[in-house]
């Protein structure tokens, strides 16, 4: 007999139909609930719980390079369904078995207490008595997201991605679907809207995570892979409808097939998703909720300490303990909390391809790179210093002590890229290696603050004891976080940057375990403002660390710019400090001294962005942060003739509010509150500039 499973959870919506031939449908995950007969007969088998693809397997339907219609995905039966509740929330499981092959399939969604969210993924058990190669399993698919309203989907549906690459992270474009080649023609085409990943820079190109609104319904459907390697995802057409499909790897994609024998099990990579009321924004703010929630515990995501660090736009790699001791006196003046070394404290000269060892230069440090550790407690910060600690240079003194065993492997030989290799993290000789590494910096070094870089891109993965490269990538990956979760449970209090040239490993597979990570290289401020003010879309605000680097020589204004870039994210002070003049050095500390008043507010905060998502052309930019009665502004003149910008703030319409710049203190700007209109006005004179605004209501 039919049967529906109705979940209602925190606002979120979700309806399953078991037919009488006992085919799992998933009608409806969404904002409102389901409307009986929103779906009809005729597209209801195209509403499938799952899809996986096997080897040898036909598919079905015109689906050009699409994953819908595989099998035994169209062949899966319910078996049964479990409902109950974890820690987190109530939690669904939706088992599903093949009576062909034998594969049982568990679909998992866990709901969140007060969260518009789900995190999805699918668990397979070869129940069979062959062996089978998987080609590709669903995470997460919903069919029907175009179905709310009557107006047509080229019409309605927006989709928002965030461009990702080196010292160009967080580009936010919204896109109509016939903008990206797919309009509304058929009940099913062979097109796809897809973003895929392969490597281990999972944000190489893409952030992992994308928002699809209804503008019609007046909804957004968000959904964020949870993975730091490889993945996929989808959007088709079927039963003139739109499907999403999500996933890690794939082998059409991302060169990753795993063969499964009788009794093995395979869990996919997971994904979050969620629909809320509203538009990008509010999805934007669910997500950030979220990602409070699944992160680890930590007391740096508490006090949000400031960072120093001596790399941008100051040594540049080449720290010695002479340059060191003037920077260090000029940090602790100013206010910081971490002094973290970057690059270069292990070799005397070039150290790109000799790295690996991790042993401080005698030349760099003639007294010992403890001598300046300790100089930095001396001065009440917490030391830190730049490891890359997943791979090896090629010409690094460590390899005497290595096989290949160590390393991905490819056709036979060890992969290399930007003359490094990748340490493979399934060997526990590599993990006893990083683990001694870590245990010095912080039992003999006394190091509080890891910056973890990683500036290679592994590629497709490694051929060793794996089914595929893609596999061997996918082990890897999961063992890389087990040793870190290992890492962080022998020291609590450690803070590790995620760094990866910047930006290019923005997942929260990596976040859920890191406080904070790495924005970008940019190295010019003004094109630096764009990143900062969009990063709240992909990280919690308290996580998204901003360089702020006052040049050497430069007028107020540019200290003030580099400044407002990091006030209301994590700052990662850095530029010549001891050289600033006394008036530039002075706004620094005034910054910092500011950002301690209100950095308690910075983590717990929702971001929003008068102007919309940033974008590098932008002459105006604009990120705020709103917590409770207090709203934070910052302001960014990049370019331009106009010397007034209109914020609309709506939600505050025929309200009296107290506006004042916050940053600097006395800073000429121009500032008109219209309760009428709704309208912040602000007024910068010459371009680049910024403020910070401070609002209460």
């Amino acid at each position: 007999m039919e049967q529906l499973i109705v979940i209602e959870e925190n606002g979120l919506h979700l309806v399953i139909e078991v037919t009488d031939k006992l085919d799992v449908l998933l009608l409806h995950l969404g904002a409102e609930p389901y409307e009986p007969g929103a779906v009809t007969d005729k597209q209801k088998p195209g509403y499938r719980l799952l899809e996986l693809q096997l080897s040898g397997e036909d598919r079905a339907e015109y689906h050009g390079r699409t994953h819908r219609a595989t099998y035994p995905g169209l062949r899966m039966q319910y078996d049964s369904h479990l409902d109950t509740r974890s820690s987190a929330g109530r939690k669904l499981e939706v088992v599903l078995r093949d009576p062909v092959s034998g594969v049982r399939a568990v679909q998992h969604y866990q709901f969140f207490d007060g969260l518009k969210v789900a995190s999805s993924w699918t668990e397979l058990v070869h129940e069979g008595k062959s062996p089978v190669g998987v080609e590709y399993v669903s995470s997460f698919v919903l069919t029907g997201v175009d179905k709310e309203g009557s107006r047509d989907r080229d019409d309605k549906m927006r989709l928002t991605l965030a461009h990702n690459a080196w010292q160009s992270e967080l580009q936010w474009r919204t896109y109509t679907l016939p903008e990206l080649g797919f309009s509304h023609m058929t009940d099913r085409s062979s097109k796809r809207i897809s973003c895929s990943n392969t490597g281990s820079w999972s944000a190489a190109e893409h952030i992992p995570m994308a928002v699809l609104e209804n503008t019609e319904a007046g909804t957004a459907l968000f959904w964020q892979i949870e993975h730091n390697g490889s993945w996929h995802w989808e959007i088709t057409d079927q039963v003139d409808r739109l499907t999403l499909q999500v996933s890690g790897p794939t082998e059409h994609d991302n060169h990753w097939w795993i063969e499964l024998q009788p009794g093995q099990s395979f869990v996919s990579v997971s994904a979050a998703v969620g629909v809320v009321s509203g538009g990008l924004e509010e999805a934007l703010g669910e997500l950030t909720r979220y990602r409070r929630l699944i992160r680890r515990p930590n007391e740096d995501n508490r006090l949000l300490r400031i960072i120093f660090n001596d790399y941008m736009n100051c040594l540049w790699g080449k720290p010695t303990a002479e340059k060191l001791i003037p920077l260090i006196d000029a940090a602790a003046d100013v206010g910081c909390e971490y002094f973290c070394i970057d690059a270069g404290w292990y070799a005397p000269g070039d150290w790109w391809d000799g790295v690996g060892e991790w042993l401080p230069s005698e030349e760099r440090f003639p007294e010992g790179i403890k001598y300046v550790l300790d100089y930095i407690c001396s001065k009440g910060m917490i030391p830190g210093l730049w490891l890359e600690l997943e791979v090896m240079g090629i010409n690094s003194p460590k390899l005497a002590d290595t096989d290949d065993s160590w390393f991905f492997m490819r056709h036979g030989r060890r992969v290399m890229d930007r003359s490094r290799y990748q340490l493979d993290f399934r060997n526990p000789r590599v993990i006893a290696h990083a683990d001694e590494v870590i245990r010095r910096l912080v039992e003999d070094y006394g190091v509080g603050y890891i910056k973890m870089d990683y500036n290679i891109n592994a590629g497709i993965g490694t051929e060793t004891a794996s089914d595929s490269t893609g596999d061997g990538l996918l082990q890897h990956n999961r063992a890389y976080l087990a040793w870190l979760d290992c890492v962080f449970a022998r020291y609590p209090e450690l803070v590790i940057e995620n760094c990866s040239s910047g930006g290019m490993r923005m997942d929260y597979a990596m976040l859920s375990r890191h406080s904070i990570q790495s924005t970008s290289d940019q190295e010019d401020y003004v094109r630096y403002a764009s990143i900062a003010a969009g990063s709240p879309g992909a990280l919690t605000p308290e996580q998204s660390a901003i360089w702020s680097y006052p040049l050497r020589e430069g007028d107020d204004e540019e200290v003030i710019f580099n400044m407002v870039n990091a006030l209301l994210l994590r700052i990662h002070q850095s530029g010549h400090l001891a050289e600033l003049s006394p008036r530039r050095h002075a706004l620094v500390k005034e910054a910092l001294d500011y950002y301690k008043t209100i950095r308690s507010d910075i983590r717990e905060a929702l971001p929003f962005w008068p102007l919309g998502m940033p974008k590098p052309q932008d002459d105006w930019i604009s990120l705020g942060l709103r917590r409770d009665d207090r709203i934070y502004i910052a302001v960014w003149r990049t370019g331009g003739s106009k010397s007034e910008v209109s914020l609309p703030l709506p939600e505050l319409q025929g309200r009296e509010l107290h506006v004042r710049c916050a940053y600097p203190k006395g800073g000429i700007c121009g500032l008109k509150w219209d309760a009428a209109e709704a309208v912040l006005k602000v007024e910068l004179a010459a371009a680049p500039a910024a403020r910070l605004i401070e609002v209460r209501l």
